[in-house]
């Protein structure tokens, strides 16, 4: 379990070095200056790679299931190296659009380690190893943008994408070499003979409420993205210009990274204890406050303290209902519910930072407020899904 989260530290370490800074890439390396034309970019930048991880994710979960969920995440790492390698070399933003594209693809590490550590881990210690991988992933990704930022600032943001490669090279090393899986893949294992049909798992054994939970994943995606992208131009709108400006854009990640990592923690924790859809509705009401006084902000000390609200209560939803997947899903089907639950992560993804952008070439400040909206609009969702589950409980008793 502590390899796999130091895998994943590696790579979205690896991640987080160059992709936070790509509005200024553009800008800088790639020449896209226009206001609109910028914005349009930045927004097929952060939607891209989501569009090809829709359709591939259930593919690889297929295979995952089928061969092996540790070589999935070997595979994911390896491919992570080879396209943040590419981009750094990078001369047009077309060129740069492809290889996003590629990346959603052929990567996925975070949904791959989910499914290793969940078909790995006893039931009763998969919250804690689900809320575990979240706080790698956050604290990875504090730590790569932090230095990324200075690296970007000091060698360029081309060698940011180089230092991306080696760091995801790095993670699929760890995969590789000191990890092993103990869970037979199925196209591997034998079933006895006697085994009756009914004893076997089947998509009908799949619980009801799964594809409730993949939609919900979905929205909290679309929710979370919506103004992540466009975080860097507030940044520089702050600051005034692009001198320095992503050694201040990398603070700022690192410092909600550090509210993620305590959130993925708390939910680990919480999410073996309570419901998780009550956990979510306080976290998204709470979320909305915090997003919406975005809106607001002229001074990065105002604007440190509020992301990382923001970062917090947002960081809660997910982990909680990844938590159920871990614990409801049979092992045999892990790699196939976390594929799906990637594919309506990757919808929402793609989505949101796309009308975000429509929103954002009006006014830059109006997605933080439309972002708000949007976590109260979970909050909603998630208490008409209480109910439901409360009356069904009800005619059950």
């Amino acid at each position: 379990m502590v390899l796999v989260w130091a895998s994943q530290f590696l790579s979205i370490m690896g991640f987080a070095f160059a992709l936070p800074f790509a509005p200024y890439f553009l800008q800088t390396e790639l020449g896209v200056v226009r206001h609109g034309e910028l914005q349009m970019w930045v927004a097929l930048f952060s939607s891209s790679t989501a569009l090809t991880m829709a359709v591939a994710a259930p593919l690889w979960g297929l295979l995952a299931d089928r061969y092996g969920k540790r070589i999935m995440l070997i595979r994911a790492n390896f491919a992570g190296a080879v396209v943040m390698s590419l981009m750094g070399a990078a001369q047009t933003p077309g060129m740069l659009i492809v290889l996003r594209l590629l990346q959603g693809a052929l990567t996925g590490t975070m949904t791959a380690a989910q499914a290793f550590l969940a078909g790995e881990m006893p039931k009763e210690r998969r919250g804690l190893a689900v809320g575990g991988l979240s706080a790698a992933v956050f604290s990875g990704s504090m730590a790569g943008v932090s230095l990324g930022g200075f690296v970007a600032d000091w060698l360029g943001y081309r060698a940011a994408f180089a230092v991306s490669g080696a760091l995801l090279l790095a993670s699929g090393l760890l995969v590789l070499c000191c990890t092993r899986e103990t869970v037979v893949p199925t196209v591997r294992s034998h079933v006895p003979e006697g085994i009756p049909e009914s004893a076997r798992v089947h998509w009908r054994d799949l619980p009801a409420a799964l594809y409730g939970v993949l939609a919900m994943i979905g929205a909290i995606a679309f929710v979370r993205q919506f103004d992540v992208a466009f975080l860097p131009l507030l940044v520089q709108d702050i600051h005034g210009s692009l001198d320095g400006v992503s050694i201040w854009s990398g603070g700022l990640n690192a410092f909600g990274s550090v509210a993620g990592l305590l959130a993925g923690l708390a939910t680990g924790w919480l999410s073996d204890r309570l419901n998780p859809l009550r956990l979510v509705i306080a976290a998204a009401i709470a979320a909305a406050a915090f997003s919406g006084g975005q809106m607001f902000v002229d001074s990065f000390a105002v604007l440190f303290p509020i992301r990382f609200g923001t970062v917090f209560f947002a960081g809660t939803l997910e982990p909680a209902l990844n938590a159920w997947l871990a614990k409801r899903v049979p092992e045999a089907r892990q790699g196939v519910a976390f594929g799906l639950a990637s594919t309506t992560r990757s919808i929402g993804w793609s989505v949101g930072p796309l009308l975000a952008g429509l929103v954002a070439a009006v006014n830059l400040r109006a997605v933080f407020g439309v972002a708000a909206l949007g976590f109260l609009g979970l909050a909603a969702l998630f208490g008409v899904a209480l109910r439901v589950r409360a009356k069904r409980d009800t005619r059950i008793a």
